[in-house]
């Protein structure tokens, strides 16, 4: 009753700010020299598990970062020009701990969900309100799979993005699978997690993600990026086995 009272009085967006406004307080406690975040800078005994089926010591316990968010920013700030050009950039489903990291630089930066508690402007992805060829930099992680229309999300992608931009995409991948398990009569959240491993997933994707990212006319770059970072860093930073943390860089 007390849980239920909370949601009722507090509105989502100032939940999620006290949860990780108490995060943040209590995180000194997960201090140490073992694991670092490179997303808030520190360096901790251990991190925290994350997941229905648990992923042990993944979660930064100060900035909530994980392995996927950790590695994008690696990404981020070697291999692209977002810290150093004025670029307009789309944000889909903006993580907190990329978003303070990206909001303040000089860009044009939009972040966009379709729930007002997580981002600044409200987005559907499959009608995304901005002309073609409208930004330089997409960065969309881990939201295709909880789309019911994936196509047409992905013609959205396609369609504001700039001939010389590129969009960064990440997706949970079952490597076992060579086409995406979906299935139109699953339809509540006990049989997702069931079926997919996420109450709110409506696919599994496999090893033809890359083909169904093209098919609007992308081109498509899978980048394993942990491999160029080496098995230090990897293991420092605790930036994932592969199934999450791929990078599929797409062009027009």
């Amino acid at each position: 009753m007390i849980k239920l009272l909370y949601k009722k009085i507090i509105p989502e967006k100032q939940r999620i700010h006290l949860r990780l406004s108490v995060q943040k307080a209590i995180s000194p406690v997960y201090y140490g020299e073992n694991y670092t975040c490179n997303c808030c800078g520190k360096s901790f005994r251990k991190f925290l598990d994350k997941g229905n089926v648990r992923r042990k010591n993944v979660r930064c316990p100060r900035c909530d970062s994980l392995e996927r968010n950790r590695l994008l920013l690696f990404y981020l700030e070697k291999e692209t020009d977002i810290f150093t050009k004025n670029l307009k950039v789309l944000h889909v489903a903006p993580e907190n701990c990329l978003y303070q990291k990206l909001h303040s630089l000089n860009i044009e930066y939009i972040d966009g969900d379709i729930d007002p508690a997580y981002a600044s402007h409200v987005i559907d992805i499959t009608q995304i309100p901005y002309p073609d060829n409208y930004f330089d930099l997409v960065i969309c992680s881990h939201v295709l799979g909880h789309i019911p229309d994936e196509r047409k999300a992905i013609q959205e992608l396609y369609r504001v993005l700039s001939k010389n931009g590129y969009a960064l995409i990440m997706t949970l991948i079952n490597k076992e699978l060579e086409k995406t398990y979906e299935n139109h009569s699953i339809k509540s959240p006990e049989e997702r997690l069931k079926h997919y491993g996420e109450f709110d997933l409506y696919r599994l994707h496999g090893t033809d993600f890359e083909e169904r990212l093209a098919k609007p006319g992308f081109t498509v770059e899978t980048v394993d990026y942990r491999k160029q970072l080496g098995q230090d860093i990897v293991n420092r930073y605790r930036l994932g086995d592969g199934n999450r943390e791929m990078i599929f860089k797409c062009t027009k």
